[in-house]
């Protein structure tokens, strides 16, 4: 099927632990390969402060992964983004 390149930032909780962290870091990339897709790379940001308060927090930790994904897995995708717990907010921007 047709592959199309996806930025997705997330923000998760700033109190994360590691291992909180990298759990719902490796559930997300678990969710685009679910689809067949690949996680190309992963940049974390770390701790940055936020425009607002999101949760009551003022910071969050940020990702970026840049992913392969089918159109068609995208809607998925941001379902079960939406129920994970520790993350914040999301954004999955199609890159052309």
């Amino acid at each position: 099927p047709l592959m199309r390149k996806y930025e997705l930032v997330c923000i998760l909780h700033p109190d994360l632990e590691e291992a909180a962290f990298n759990d719902a870091l490796d559930s997300i990339k678990g969710w685009i390969g679910e689809k067949n897709g690949t996680v190309d790379s992963v940049d974390n940001w770390g701790r940055r402060k936020m425009a607002y308060l999101i949760r009551k927090q003022i910071e969050g930790q940020y990702v970026l992964l840049n992913a392969s994904m089918a159109p068609g897995a995208t809607a998925e995708l941001e379902r079960k983004l939406r129920f994970l717990e520790p993350l914040m907010r999301h954004m999955l921007v199609l890159v052309n």
